[in-house]
């Protein structure tokens, strides 16, 4: 009996969810007629396995991007676009503009630079003792750059004083040079530079497998399915960050 009722109630409590998404995606398109279509009304879930999903504002941007990640075999993606507005929005309005599952499920991508180095260390040459790194992170998590210094630490086994690990957020002129995107746009698709991705684990835990960071332009976001990334871009994945 009380097995019954859990699930009665966590199925109340799901459609109560998709209710709110529906009202808040519809209070959305009162204030921005222009962005959201008919059409999007209804899509609240990220798309089906194995379906790619465009948005209507097509770019040089996004067809480059898109045509990288269907040559390396990333079929479940999509590019939306937001108002210009978009980072003064909650978390709550972006996930329901976006679609996205949760508000966990909103990531962004920075560039860090070992401000310690080596002085052979300069480039990204050596993935495992890289001058730089990207690292995806949930926009709801607090990155933890001691754990990143930790792990890399582990990975040279020693060779590499611990002292010579120091990440710190590298300066956004850097970061433009690097991937040729600028702030609020980075994404880990079509890097000028191939550096070394570092996933935060707790984006791979979450369901649905499927989350959203930069699409290479401020108001393009891209929408991923998890192992498809994971095998394309081939990150490290371990914990670097704690919750907010």
């Amino acid at each position: 009996m009380e097995s019954k009722l859990e699930a009665e109630m966590a199925e109340l409590e799901r459609v109560q969810n998709r209710i709110l998404q529906r009202i808040a995606k519809l209070e959305l398109a009162l204030h921005l007629p222009n962005y959201l279509h008919e059409d999007e009304l209804t899509q609240l879930h990220p798309p089906a396995s194995n379906c790619c999903r465009e948005t209507n504002a097509g770019g040089a941007t996004e067809e480059r991007l898109s045509s990288i990640l269907r040559s390396n075999g990333v079929t479940d993606f999509a590019f939306k676009r937001v108002p210009s507005d978009y980072y003064d929005w909650p978390f709550e309005s972006r996930r329901d503009v976006l679609g996205a599952a949760s508000i966990h499920h909103l990531c962004k991508s920075i560039v860090l630079v070992n401000t310690q180095a080596t002085s052979n260390v300069i480039d990204c040459s050596d993935r495992n003792n890289s001058k730089y790194y990207v690292v995806v992170v949930q926009y709801t998590a607090k990155f933890n750059a001691e754990s990143v210094k930790n792990y890399l630490y582990a990975l040279n086994e020693g060779k590499v004083a611990k002292k010579k690990f120091n990440m710190r957020l590298a300066p956004e002129e850097t970061s433009f040079q690097l991937t040729g995107f600028e702030h609020n746009a980075v994404t880990c698709v079509g890097m000028k530079t191939d550096i070394p991705v570092i996933l935060d684990e707790a984006i791979v835990k979450l369901h649905p497998d499927y989350f959203w960071l930069g699409g290479g332009e401020v108001d393009l976001k891209l929408g991923i399915r998890t192992p498809q990334f994971t095998n394309f871009v081939k990150p490290f994945v371990f914990s670097c960050s704690s919750s907010t």
